[in-house]
């Protein structure tokens, strides 16, 4: 069962008890004012961000805050240029720039890194938030689920990493992403896939953060709990999206933008580096 994307915006909408002074709007009153601004003095000035899955949810909340911060960004999408080209429209395309190509294959990433690189000359921060989220328990998984799951969820970001490595210079910054039901004490079967590609993910942010600290480059991991994507909401009754939500002490589900804030900060630490962030309102 699916839902219209208007159906799921109004749930989601009622859940976050949102208000006029929520980070969204932040970000955005930030942009109306970097987009033709001076960014000489902002943290992020200079830097360059390349997302993957970047047109929407989490993505797309982090491509908008590291751009308030100063950033070029790189908006990797799979099919919905008019989402990528959204978010390229409000960063402004002297900062950003739209790039379609499959986050999933070596060849991808590849070319993603070049023309990153083409346009902007070097990668400041990565983040490989591309992701697809499969409910299947291990009586369910087929053989065509597994390898999609692993191509998009671990193949990727690994191969991108790889790409990435040789025009990140000293000081640049590797952000994954997992997800708190690693950490949660009671989980669903219908999470075994999924968590089966995070659980790579985390520890392939503990050992990269070993070999590439001799070359001043952190490797962190952001691990949201549940959050009001669209991936997420999809075919989710409101009763279920209340249940999931009553998880948290704060009763509601995160925002992409908290989760961004978290990534932009992960973004420029220097002596973090190796660690799996929870960002999930205290859920675990």
């Amino acid at each position: 069962m699916t839902f219209k994307i208007a159906t799921t915006t109004a749930i989601r909408d009622k859940i976050f008890h949102r208000n006029s002074s929520s980070s969204s709007n932040g970000d955005a009153t930030a942009m109306n004012g970097h987009t033709n601004g001076n960014t000489a003095n902002m943290p992020l000035a200079g830097k360059v961000a390349l997302i993957t899955g970047a047109s929407k949810g989490i993505g797309r909340a982090t491509a908008v805050h590291l751009a308030s911060q100063g950033a070029s960004i790189v908006v990797n999408y799979s099919s919905d240029a008019n989402a990528a080209e959204e978010v390229v429209g409000q960063i402004g395309r002297e900062r950003a720039f739209a790039v379609k190509a499959d986050a999933g294959s070596v060849k991808g990433v590849e070319d993603l890194v070049k023309q990153t690189v083409s346009r902007f000359g070097k990668i400041d921060i990565l983040v490989p938030n591309a992701g697809i989220l499969p409910m299947k328990d291990i009586e369910t998984t087929t053989e065509a689920d597994f390898d999609q799951c692993m191509t998009l969820n671990v193949k990727g970001p690994y191969f991108l990493v790889q790409k990435a490595i040789p025009f990140m210079p000293a000081g640049a910054r590797i952000v994954l992403v997992s997800t708190t039901l690693c950490a949660a004490s009671t989980v669903t079967p219908n999470y075994l896939l999924y968590l089966t590609s995070k659980g790579a993910i985390e520890q392939m942010t503990r050992v990269l953060a070993k070999q590439l600290g001799s070359k001043q480059i952190a490797v962190n991991a952001v691990a949201p709990g549940p959050t009001a994507t669209e991936l997420f909401m999809k075919g989710k009754p409101e009763q279920v999206i209340k249940t999931i939500s009553s998880f948290s002490p704060q009763n509601r589900l995160g925002r992409p933008e908290e989760i961004a804030e978290v990534i932009a900060h992960l973004g420029v630490t220097s002596w973090m580096s190796g660690q799996i962030v929870r960002v999930n309102g205290g859920m675990a």
